[in-house]
């Protein structure tokens, strides 16, 4: 080996060394984070945030640190790049985004931030349960003008908000999101208007009463075993807010909410976050351990979710598979339920409240609503204090409800409370990116309704292992669709889908 050589080894060394050790501390954060949205004790919530901050910081410094700028300057020399395999080459790129990101802000300031937020989760989740917006609003105030100072710093995009939005959906911006939620509107507006419109409306009364929560459980656990969702590098727990987190492709956590009252909150929960979990269990082994072994974007992620919760656990198929196994659980509520009035059941169109428990045709208008309110609060300077006027009058004027009070209104969710602005349009962006790649899986899988309706998932999940989740952050989400599609991303497949289901569960010309 040549003294170059031999340089370039060890530089190559020093960098995955350093990323593996930033890793590392991100798994331990991830591991906090599940414990205090799981159940951590309330009173001690406010020294964990501040270890957090602490060990937030350490992690922060070493992705920031000098050292890590003196090898990647190495290693993105072209001498030295071009000697590197495609993962080193793909991990360098990453790294080096996030360095030159992250370089702009203050280290004191980031602290400062990830305490806020560790705090404010839980604090969002008490204003919740109390309906307490005014109590939680100055959490609100403080992280929305972090954000526009890191805005700033970053350096504004077309917008402020886009700024924002390159953090989830690298590349898409609020002028491609307008045309793409534009189109939707144009052709599931007046789909959702005929459905409303039509008498032969889904018998729901099935799924009114009270439903065992321990049989819950057990269906949910069945559910992500069927789906090849593997407990021995995972768990399901319970939480305020369902959510997944990816430690590392051996253990990879969901949360779910189970209600009394709802059936398919949780069940559609858990479906949900099985999928955002298959995505992230599947990751090539060789990326194990690095930046890359986690979803290459926010959309993409999300589109793992949808898919698996809507285009196959609210597919007929499914059910006619595994309604006897819910009705073994709940014998004297289901029991006289045929499979064909389940699924119409499951899938009845009605606006409502909440974003988590909306119809596959409304949820969309929901995610519109949210985009509005953060472009007003980042490119129009919308106060956090005139939050709950906003949110209620766009819900009536965009879905006909308004809610009853703030728990059920602009405190719903618990993004806001994270600092997650720019976040919400990735599950419409996911919705339209499922519907691109089911599109695909049909043909290359021509008897997966088949499959499906036999309890034969691993074969999708197979393809979907292939297309997409071995890859982690190794391409990015247009390179994803565009080799699975030969597209880009098109609004026109989800439409298409909503309409060729709507129209037959509710018999429309």
């Amino acid at each position: 080996m040549s003294r170059t050589d031999s340089s370039s080894s060890e530089t190559l060394k020093r960098f995955r060394e350093l990323t593996n050790r930033v890793k590392q501390y991100e798994e331990l954060l991830g591991v906090v984070y599940w414990d205090m949205r799981t159940g951590a004790p309330r009173k001690g919530i406010a020294l964990r945030s501040e270890a957090v901050g602490a060990l937030s910081s350490e992690m922060f410094k070493l992705s920031t640190s000098n050292e890590m700028g003196e090898l990647l300057t190495r290693l993105t020399q072209p001498d030295e790049h071009d000697r590197l395999d495609e993962i080193n080459r793909r991990l360098v790129k990453e790294t080096h985004k996030e360095y030159e990101r992250n370089r702009k802000l203050p280290p004191e300031l980031y602290r400062e931030y990830v305490v806020l937020t560790s705090q404010a989760e839980s604090a969002w989740e008490e204003a919740k349960e109390n309906n307490d917006f005014p109590g939680f609003v100055g959490y609100l105030e403080r992280i929305i003008d972090f954000n526009r100072k890191f805005i700033e710093l970053w350096g504004v995009k077309a917008t402020p908000y886009d700024t924002l939005l390159d953090l989830y959906e690298p590349g898409i911006t609020t002028a491609e999101l307008d045309r793409l939620f534009g189109e939707l509107r144009t052709r599931l507006v007046p789909l959702a208007e005929s459905i409303a419109k039509s008498n032969d409306q889904p018998d729901t009364s099935f799924l009114t009463g009270t439903f065992d929560k321990e049989a819950q459980k057990k269906f949910s656990r069945f559910i992500l075993h069927e789906m090849g969702y593997d407990f021995d590098a995972g768990r399901l727990d319970e939480s305020v807010h369902p959510f997944a987190t990816g430690l590392s492709p051996g253990d990879v956590r969901i949360t779910t909410r189970y209600l009394a009252n709802d059936l398919t909150s949780a069940l559609f929960g858990t479906i949900h976050e099985g999928g955002h979990a298959l995505y992230e269990q599947n990751i090539m082994p060789e990326l194990a351990g690095t930046p890359l072994a986690g979803g290459t974007s926010m959309g993409i992620h999300e589109s793992q979710s949808r898919l698996w919760e809507n285009m196959i656990g609210r597919s007929r198929g499914f059910w006619q598979r595994y309604l006897p196994d819910l009705q073994a659980l709940f014998p004297g509520q289901l029991v006289n339920v045929k499979p064909e009035d389940f699924y119409r059941g499951i899938n009845v169109v009605k606006p409502q409240l909440i974003r988590i428990e909306a119809d596959e045709l409304t949820y969309n208008l929901h995610i519109m609503i949210r985009y509005e309110i953060e472009k007003m609060l980042f490119n129009e300077g919308l106060s956090p204090r005139d939050l709950p006027e906003v949110w209620n009058r766009k819900y009536t004027e965009v879905l006909g409800v308004t809610p009853a009070n703030d728990a059920e209104g602009v405190l719903q969710d618990v993004h806001w409370s994270g600092g997650s602005f720019g976040y919400f349009p990735s599950y419409s962006l996911g919705n339209m990116y499922s519907a691109q790649m089911m599109h695909v899986a049909k043909q290359r899988l021509p008897k997966l309704d088949e499959q499906v309706a036999a309890g034969e998932l691993q074969p999708l999940k197979q393809w979907l292992t292939e297309q997409v989740y071995q890859y982690g952050k190794m391409l990015e989400p247009k390179e994803i669709i565009e080799k699975i599609s030969g597209q880009p991303l098109q609004s026109s497949y989800l439409c298409d889908y909503l309409e060729d289901k709507y129209k037959d569960i509710y018999r429309l010309e």
